[in-house]
């Protein structure tokens, strides 16, 4: 046995204690043996039952079935075949056999040993099996809380009723459909000034959660999974960053799960010369192509007791998976999700990517970190997210028809009484920060919001059991508010005409005293989004001047844009995810 040197101090007074790994993973994990040289030279040295040629002897594919496909992949083995009563069981991690042997004889009989390398297990449990861990990867989240039965949940009673009496009242009353949007915008945009208020008092006074004493933590093997599409541009750049992840190479496994019809980014990754820390695994094909379905996949090969996500196009600080493990070793087990803090590395690069950090620095900063300590459901960023396993396992991973996957897994871990937390490290993105981009990204994030709160209001009962009074309508807020906020924000701002001297329907008919009342509502709407901009960016590295913030108010509409075109592909393409290009800007302009 080998140990990495050294001890590593991490966050909240926890002591990190490098594990022990055999020599033979050591060497394997550090690029100095190849898998099949290893392979090839434990079966020289007798270990166990030698090596297995399951490239031209496929494995029995029942006792494929009776070990369960997702268990081979993640234990790098497979059941190979049966003589005398006796499995053979190829492997490729022959450490770890003694510890997995009763699993596998509870399941298959006596058991021995062979030896294989892990491409050529994970190929032909491929071969027997693919079709399954595709289907599987699409269906690991119960029913009730999937929204990939959206198309009969959309033409449910309910819903048609819905319409029916949207559609009756705008004929039957043009005036008063119009005042009703009108009064639940301003209900949505009170209550959504009030959160972010109190959330942001949270975020500055409330003291942070004390740890438990400190304590020696062995460090545990943490799986990075990075669900990659059409990613030609950032590939390589990928990589580099990764590797300047501060962790030791022998606990860390990253895997970069690529779709098996994209030639494109599989070719930018072949030529990037990967080091043996990173694994690429091909997502067959299936019913949808989403970027949850792909981490679904992937959870499956990987080794770690944490499970991190990374995108495409991130930079994370090097000390990040230290402190993240070092967070969870004195967190209690109800805290079974970390999130980290967002920003950009091209803030200045135009208009939109100024505003774009703003809203994250106020988003991240303040905001998250206040709903968090409010004991509220956190909506999780799709990035820079860390889980237990065994938590993030019972849940059914995640949701892989929805496009926003990770605000839905979000609910989820409130609904069954799980915490997330916030940790204070940053990983920086790339700002989209062109139009077009910039509302098909939005308009995918909306529509998912639109999913998730109607697949977990199916039994609105039994989500306030669930999420108690406080968590139900802090619930309500952050998904049905900020819904209503974008699509009724044209109502809005159309009331803008009435200072410059034009007529309003609605204002014509309003008593002065609610004139008042919607005066003060959007005063203090402005204020507190003015406030939260300015907190926020103060908070980061960026030197923006604080001038920009006062153009949020031309950014913020933009969202309505993307809101329809949500509201449009709900009914028409509910599961298509609307692809981001990266690579584009990850050098800036220096001006201000």
């Amino acid at each position: 046995m080998a140990e990495r040197q050294g001890i590593a101090k991490g966050a909240a007074g926890v002591t990190l204690v490098p594990r022990r790994v055999a020599v033979g993973a050591a060497l394997l994990r550090n690029g100095v043996v190849s898998s099949d040289d290893m392979v090839s030279a434990l079966a020289h040295q007798g270990r166990e039952a030698g090596l297995l040629d399951i490239h031209s002897v496929l494995p029995d594919p029942r006792l494929i079935d009776m070990l369960g496909a997702a268990t081979c992949l993640r234990h790098g083995l497979v059941p190979w075949r049966r003589a005398g009563g006796v499995t053979v069981v190829a492997l490729s991690r022959p450490a770890e056999f003694a510890g997995i042997r009763p699993m596998l004889e509870a399941r298959l009989g006596p058991v021995t040993a062979g030896l294989a390398s892990a491409q050529t297990i994970a190929a032909a449990v491929h071969a027997w099996r693919g079709p399954r861990l595709a289907h599987a990867a699409e269906n690991l989240v119960p029913d009730a809380e999937s929204c990939r039965s959206w198309p009969s949940l959309l033409r449910s009673p309910r819903s048609l009723a819905a319409l029916f009496g949207v559609v009756a009242l705008a004929l039957a009353s043009p005036l008063g459909l119009a005042l009703g949007l009108l009064g639940v915008a301003l209900v949505s945009l009170t209550l959504l000034v009030t959160l972010k208020l109190v959330a942001g008092y949270a975020a500055l006074r409330l003291p942070a959660p004390v740890p438990r004493a400190p304590k020696l933590f062995e460090m545990p093997t943490v799986s990075i999974l990075v669900a990659l599409y059409r990613e030609g541009n950032i590939a390589a750049r990928l990589v580099g960053r990764l590797a300047r992840l501060d962790y030791p190479e022998e606990l860390l496994d990253v895997i970069l799960a690529v779709e098996a019809d994209d030639k494109v980014t599989l070719a930018a990754l072949n030529a990037a010369e990967l080091p043996p820390w990173i694994r690429v695994i091909m997502v067959p094909g299936g019913e949808v192509k989403t970027k949850p379905r792909a981490l679904n996949h992937a959870l499956g090969y990987a080794r770690g007791t944490i499970i991190g996500i990374y995108d495409a196009e991130d930079a994370p600080a090097p000390d990040q998976l230290r402190k993240v493990v070092a967070r969870f070793a004195v967190a209690g087990p109800k805290v079974a999700c970390l999130q980290g803090i967002l920003d950009y590395y091209n803030p200045r690069t135009n208009w939109l990517s100024r505003c774009f950090t703003i809203e994250y620095s106020g988003w991240f900063r303040l905001i998250l970190p206040g709903i968090a300590r409010l004991g509220l459901v956190v909506p999780l960023g799709g990035t820079t997210l860390f889980f237990r396993r065994d938590v993030l396992e019972a849940l059914g991973g995640w949701d892989a028809h929805n496009v926003t996957e990770d605000a839905d897994l979000g609910v989820r871990l409130a609904r069954h009484g799980y915490r997330t937390e916030l940790v204070a490290t940053v990983t920086e993105e790339e700002a989209n920060c062109r139009l077009l981009p910039w509302i098909k990204q939005r308009s995918r994030w909306i529509k998912g919001y639109m999913m998730t709160w109607a697949v977990h209001m199916r039994r609105p009962r039994l989500l306030w059991r669930q999420l108690g009074p406080r968590g139900f309508v802090g619930f309500q807020i952050l998904f049905l508010g900020s819904i209503a906020q974008v699509l009724l924000a044209p109502l809005l701002l159309s009331l803008l005409i009435v200072p410059l001297g034009y007529p309003h329907p609605l204002v014509e008919v309003l008593p002065t005293a609610a004139l008042v009342a919607m005066t003060t509502i959007f005063a203090l709407s402005e204020a507190t989004n003015l406030l939260i901009g300015v907190l926020g960016i103060r908070q980061t590295r960026h030197r923006l001047s604080l001038w920009w913030v006062l153009t949020m108010k031309l950014y913020f509409p933009l969202a309505s844009l993307a809101a329809y075109k949500a509201l449009l592909e709900l009914a028409t393409r509910p599961f298509y995810w609307d692809k981001t290009e990266h690579g584009l800007f990850d050098h800036q302009p220096q001006r201000r």
